[in-house]
């Protein structure tokens, strides 16, 4: 059960009147958002650094960690509930690289917070990923039997079951945070959920899902529209992942800022490289129906912007991304990292 504590900054952020919490910090780290040749110079410098991190080991690192977490986040409790629960896990523990929990995590300890103080919301970012996998793959949706080379939640319990088990699992990220996030101000924990909240709402996935299925097979559509629907569909939960692990580890305000800003492009970028290897990589390869935005005749950046094109502009985002991430030298590494690795990716 949430603490008292918890409970009366609720009623406080609903009076208006808690965004004050980030004006203080423990944190020490000097900090400034402007660009300049040196912050490139840092960028470089930092990015020379990166050559001898090993990602792929840090990934599969934590994803071990963040796997035990997603096993033991949901249990059935008595027989009625054993259905709803069996076809949650199996969508939750069907594989996947875990990059949003991991993006959350190397957000946290870059300011010196622990993979304790932030597992519940990477487990939360987790499951409402896994509930937009659950939903994007219904018949009334993007109508997909694969996923994570597996069965779709759908093919297995039954449309019906798999839309009760993705609304679960967007339930059930809200009580995680509120209950098991230990050692932190609660008005931190209360940003961090509004956030949550906001991500899926309209102005979050459910929006950009939204206007996406209104741009399908549409001749109209623009650059500017598919940032749009992109920029709340796919961007918006990687934003959040990592400026929840920010506040989590204690950043100032003008910290999460510079972080949302390299979570927002990283965001696009990763939705850029997903439209690129739809059209490049087999179905086996990509664990999902391949070419099956071409067949649905989606807004796509290759469709808006060609092949060459689109890797271009993947790589744009990246270095933008990596620039707002200049002040904070050797310790933002592992995220420039992830950043790299999210175009570099071939599933």
């Amino acid at each position: 059960m949430a603490s008292p504590k918890l409970l009366s900054c609720v009623l406080l952020l609903l009076s208006g009147s808690a965004r004050a919490f980030m004006g203080t910090s423990n944190n020490k780290m000097a900090f400034t958002t402007t660009t300049t040749t040196s912050s490139r110079l840092q960028v470089a410098a930092a990015d020379a650094t990166t050559t001898d991190f090993d990602v792929m080991e840090y990934i599969m690192a934590k994803k071990t960690v963040v796997d035990k977490a997603l096993e033991e986040s949901v249990t059935s409790t008595c027989p009625e509930t054993a259905k709803i629960v069996e076809s949650m896990m199996y969508s939750l523990l069907a594989g996947g690289k875990r990059i949003r929990p991991v993006l959350c995590i190397a957000a946290c300890e870059m300011f010196d917070g622990t993979e304790e103080v932030c597992m519940p919301t990477a487990v939360a970012l987790e499951m409402i990923h896994t509930m937009s996998l659950i939903h994007d793959d219904l018949p009334s949706m993007d109508n997909d039997d694969l996923r994570r080379g597996k069965p779709t939640n759908h093919v297995l319990y039954g449309e019906d079951v798999a839309i009760l088990a993705g609304d679960a699992l967007l339930s059930t990220s809200f009580q995680i945070v509120a209950e098991n996030t230990k050692d932190v101000d609660p008005l931190r924990i209360i940003d961090v959920i509004t956030r949550l909240g906001k991500s899926v709402g309209p102005v979050g996935l459910a929006g950009g899902q939204v206007m996406d299925l209104e741009c399908e097979g549409k001749s109209n559509v623009t650059v500017e529209d598919l940032t749009w629907i992109h920029t709340h569909k796919t961007a918006t939960l990687l934003q959040v992942a990592v400026s929840s692990g920010a506040i989590l580890g204690g950043a100032t305000p003008d910290q999460v800022k510079a972080l949302e800003k390299f979570a927002l492009n990283i965001g696009l970028a990763f939705q850029v490289a997903d439209d690129i290897l739809d059209v490049t990589q087999s179905t086996e390869e990509l664990g999902k129906t391949a070419g099956k935005d071409e067949d649905t005749d989606k807004t796509t950046y290759p469709k808006l912007m060609g092949l060459d094109g689109s890797k271009k502009e993947a790589q744009r985002l990246i270095d933008e991304a990596k620039e707002s991430l200049a002040p904070f030298g050797e310790k933002a590494v592992p995220l420039l990292a992830l950043a790299d690795f999210i175009i570099d990716r071939k599933n």
